[in-house]
């Protein structure tokens, strides 16, 4: 057994005894678990199981809880389209037809868009600060109240990090060369790329080798190079741009239908949430060790890297505020996340320029200077 599971094993049994034991104090720790109900749900997903560090983290969840409940409280995970198709796994949680859901509160901007506040907007948080901003800036009462009116808890369970800018069949040079480009993006980000020129498309994962192949699309963005490599989109598009400003640090997230969630027991509710943060350390764990050899694979099979140019950069950044400004207008919820993301983002900006950037700039000159 891990490190990490025997400490999140241990805070779950005392999750378990402490509701129990105030009640009754001479209670055996197997007698308080047997106290505890026997419960089976289903979560579904909105992603493949081809994606296995994604699908992998709602898997671990699982595994966690009947770990932690000694198998009285299991939860069967389904990757996408084996229940319902994977942008449709919130409202499956909303209407009760699955009890949970693994997903990203950006899928359904279309909804309210400033549900993309929760995985993370363009320009908007990296990993660590979009957790923080979750668990100490208000963006879990921002969010979450927002779900409220769809009968949904969301709990943070997962992060890719920082993701790429995605496989392009030409470079881009220029502004113009964003002009008429056909690209695989959705979200705030197609937006944002719309008012430069670009045609937001939208393809499901297992079409989007043959659409390049073809021409029927110009680029395509996924995940990182981990995720990427599984496509084999190098083969058709060797122009791979960093970095992914459209999703710094994507939070993904267990939504609970509320009902369900308020069935629950304390001790329940706690493993829950302790299960999902365990699994949000798995993911971005496991990224952050398989990206490195797969990015050196991609080059390896002829990948290009290129960072966006700088003028598209300032582009995208501009008409990502102009895009902000005219949501937060015509939308209350939009400007209230908006005006919590910006005041705490410049305050940490500042500590981040300090410590983390300081430290790994130096670190990064001395790996060239070998």
């Amino acid at each position: 057994m891990d490190i990490a599971r025997r400490k999140f094993l241990g805070a779950t049994t005392a999750a378990l005894a402490g509701g129990a034991i105030g009640a009754s104090p001479a209670l055996a720790a197997p007698a308080i678990v047997e106290s505890q109900p026997e419960l089976r749900w289903r979560m579904t997903s909105s992603f493949p199981r081809s994606l296995d560090s994604i699908f992998g983290a709602a898997q671990m969840l699982s595994r966690y809880v009947s770990e932690a409940t000694d198998g009285r409280f299991q939860i069967q995970t389904f990757p996408a389209g084996e229940l319902v198709p994977g942008m449709q796994a919130m409202d499956a949680v909303s209407n009760g037809s699955v009890e949970c859901a693994q997903s990203a509160t950006y899928f359904y901007v279309g909804k309210n868009p400033a549900l993309g506040f929760g995985t993370g907007v363009p320009f908007g948080f990296n990993t660590r600060q979009q957790l923080s901003w979750w668990s100490f800036g208000g963006g879990e009462q921002l969010i979450n109240g927002i779900l409220e009116k769809y009968k949904v808890i969301a709990i943070p369970a997962g992060n890719s990090g920082c993701q790429m800018g995605g496989f392009f069949r030409k470079p881009l040079e220029t502004l113009d060369d964003l002009k008429g480009l056909k690209f695989r993006i959705a979200g705030l980000g197609g937006q944002v790329l719309a008012r430069l020129g670009v045609i937001p498309q939208q393809i499901p994962p297992t079409d989007v080798y043959a659409a390049l192949e073809r021409g029927t699309i110009d680029a395509a963005e996924f995940v990182g190079p981990y995720d990427d490599e599984k496509f084999g989109l190098v083969q058709v598009a060797k122009y791979y741009y960093y970095p992914g400003w459209w999703e710094g640090g994507a939070l993904l997230h267990l939504m609970v239908n509320t009902d369900h969630w308020a069935s629950l027991p304390k001790s329940y509710q706690t493993i829950l949430r302790l299960a999902s943060d365990a699994a949000n350390n798995w993911m971005l764990s496991k990224y952050d060790s398989v990206n490195p050899p797969a990015l050196r694979r991609l080059v390896q099979q002829g990948a290009e890297l290129r960072p966006f140019p700088a003028p598209i950069m300032d582009a995208a950044y501009k008409a990502a505020q102009s895009l902000y400004e005219e949501l937060a207008a015509a939308n209350s919820d939009f400007k209230a996340c908006l005006d919590s993301m910006n005041a705490i983002r410049n305050e940490q900006l500042v500590w981040l320029q300090i410590g983390e950037y300081a430290f790994d700039s130096f670190n990064i000159r001395t790996r060239t200077r070998g």
